[in-house]
Parts: C-alpha cells; sequence; structure tokens
C-alpha cells in the first residue's frame, strides 16, 4: 500500500475540514482507500493528512492534479504544502 502524507497551515480548520470531506469522492476515484487527519497540538490550523492508496502513480498523479491544487485554494490552504510518498516497510513499494 502507498501513503501520501500531506502538511500544511490553514486559515480556518472549520472551513478547511469541510472542504476535505466535500472532496472524499474525488479522492476516491482516483484511488484514495481512506484517510487520517491530524492536527498539531500547538497550532490546530496546522494539519497533517495521511492517505492510502492502491498504488503510487495514482497517489502521484493525486498530488500534482489541478483539481487538488483548486481544491487546497478554496479551503484556505496558507502557503505551500509539504507533500511526501510512503510505502510500508513491510511490504513492496508498488
Amino acid at each position: 500500500m502507498s501513503h501520501l502524507i500531506v502538511r500544511h497551515t490553514v486559515k480556518d480548520y472549520g472551513t478547511w475540514k469541510k472542504a476535505f470531506d466535500e472532496d472524499e469522492g474525488n479522492r476516491s476515484a482516483a484511488g484514495s482507500k481512506g484517510a487520517m487527519v491530524f492536527r498539531n497540538n500547538d497550532n490546530p490550523n496546522e494539519v497533517v493528512i495521511l492517505m492510502d492508496w492502491d498504488g503510487l502513480e495514482k497517489a502521484r498523479s493525486f498530488a500534482g492534479s489541478p483539481r487538488l491544487k483548486e481544491v487546497m485554494e478554496q479551503a484556505g490552504v496558507a502557503g505551500r504544502p509539504d507533500i511526501r510518498f510512503a510505502y510500508d516497510a513491510g511490504a513492496s513499494a508498488h
């Protein structure tokens, strides 16, 4: 299983979370198998999202999509997000 890890700061968590939840169908259609959202204890507007994907290429395609950039802008993401790709070290990278 591949993972997409995104860390960014948002202007307002409630606004961002609503947009994130509403975009779940697009993530699923792109190959996402689910997501977990974490908030920083010291800055609750700093968010880390861990998404599971059924393939690295699907995760990369989603992360580079114009649609994701548009959703992030509308949701109030402040600054440039930190986007990383990872895989379960006990499994194959593909």
